[in-house]
């Protein structure tokens, strides 16, 4: 059991953003704890100031029980140079915050998503007032800059990899997402009693909805297989796949519907590639809904679709959007390759395709698209039984709190 302390948590994204982190935020409070959290200001992924906040607007908030400190940064914009700028800018304000702030915590905790630059202003806190610090991993670096961000100077990415194997030789314990990131971080010579793999989990409004108790009048109920992507919409996520898989379907005169509800930068280039290749009929776009209203759009639905680009670093990675997915009982529809087939196929949750397989995709659709309803079910219950095992909330953070308590012994 661990005792109450003060946890300094760094996310450069945090509420109003769309991060797990926040509800991790509310459990650590709910369990005690007083929480600080140090994050930047909203303007992912539109890139542009959330409205309300700025320079000097809403630097200081609360959160469901947590004191917010946001730092000033340059926002997103739309290309790589101001996403360069984001990035640096959060760090030297972090780093004068680190340098001159009063606040004394017992723990830091760092909420590592892209880009790995976030973390320092936690490892320079944690070295100035000597209090134990975990760092949990989502994105691997330098890999996601090379092979994601397709950056190949040589230069940089050297640069990049001295700066992540400084954070990994300055925090106590490193979380890890996905099994395949232990292999790869223990690979640049972290050892692997440091190393711990911790799954994201879904928070608890993911849940199974009776279909009958939910109007959600944006998805038709016309008797049409309805898949459903909510989420971020962006070149990632390779929803390019899917016009080409409508076109197949089409041909073949099987009825689906694909409804994408979010928001991202490759929205309007995807919206564009439907209309040219007259597959809209098949289309339904739904702006961007709060996370709690996903599991009733989902619940309406048949299946649910998880998809990634084709690279290494996806084939190591296991998205938040699994854990979610699973919690709502769905069938999910997975087109990426590599560890999260592993974990679909260990609970017979769904069916799977390899990144970019279109013409796979539209064979997978045909069969599910036929199944009974009795059979969509027992998928669905798989997907929730797993998550239950694997992937629950209270289990985690127990285990959160636990290692809070062994690397805060070690530090003493």
């Amino acid at each position: 059991m661990m005792d109450k302390a003060h946890i300094l948590i760094v996310s450069q994204y945090f509420y109003p953003e769309q991060f797990r982190i926040n509800d991790i935020c509310s459990e650590l409070v709910k369990r005690g704890h007083h929480v600080t959290v140090l994050t930047g200001i909203p303007n992912y992924p539109q890139g542009k100031f959330y409205d309300g906040y700025g320079f000097f607007r809403k630097t200081r908030e609360k959160y469901n029980g947590a004191d917010v400190i946001r730092l000033p940064l340059l926002p997103r914009g739309s290309g790589s140079i101001m996403m360069a700028l984001n990035y640096l800018s959060f760090v030297v304000s972090g780093f004068f915050w680190s340098l001159f702030t009063s606040l004394d915590a017992d723990y830091v905790f760092i909420y590592e998503v892209s880009p790995m630059t976030q973390a320092l202003p936690g490892v320079w806190y944690a070295k100035r007032k000597k209090i134990p610090s975990i760092i949990y991993v989502t994105d691997l670096w330098p890999e996601n800059v090379e092979i994601v961000g397709g950056v190949h100077n040589r230069y940089i990415l050297h640069m990049l990899g001295k700066m992540v194997d400084y954070i990994y030789a300055r925090c106590n314990k490193i979380f890890v997402s996905s099994n395949s990131f232990v292999d790869a971080i223990n690979g640049r010579g972290v050892p692997l009693q440091k190393l711990k793999f911790w799954p994201q989990y879904a928070e608890e409004f993911y849940r199974p909805l009776p279909r009958e108790n939910v109007d959600i009048p944006e998805i038709p109920a016309d008797g049409t297989f309805n898949i459903i992507f909510a989420g971020n919409i962006g070149l990632a996520q390779g929803l390019d796949i899917l016009p080409k898989t409508a076109k197949i379907l089409k041909d073949r005169s099987i009825d689906v519907r694909f409804n994408i509800v979010g928001d991202g930068r490759f929205k309007e280039a995807l919206i564009k590639m439907v209309d040219e290749d007259s597959v809209s009929e098949y289309f339904n776009f739904v702006e961007k809904q709060p996370a709690e209203r996903i599991p009733e759009f989902m619940s309406v639905c048949d299946a649910t679709l998880i998809s990634l680009s084709s690279n290494e670093i996806f084939k190591m990675t296991l998205p938040a959007k699994l854990p979610s997915c699973f919690a709502c009982g769905m069938p999910v529809l997975v087109c990426a390759d590599g560890e999260i087939q592993d974990v679909v196929r260990d609970a017979d949750a769904g069916f799977s395709c390899n990144a970019g397989d279109h013409w796979g995709f539209a064979d997978i659709i045909e069969k599910v698209s036929g199944l009974p309803c009795m059979e969509l079910h027992v998928i669905g219950q798989n997907a929730r039984r797993y998550f239950e095992d694997h992937f629950e909330k209270h289990k985690l953070l127990d285990d959160l709190e636990s290692e809070f308590v062994k690397v805060g012994n070690r530090n003493v």
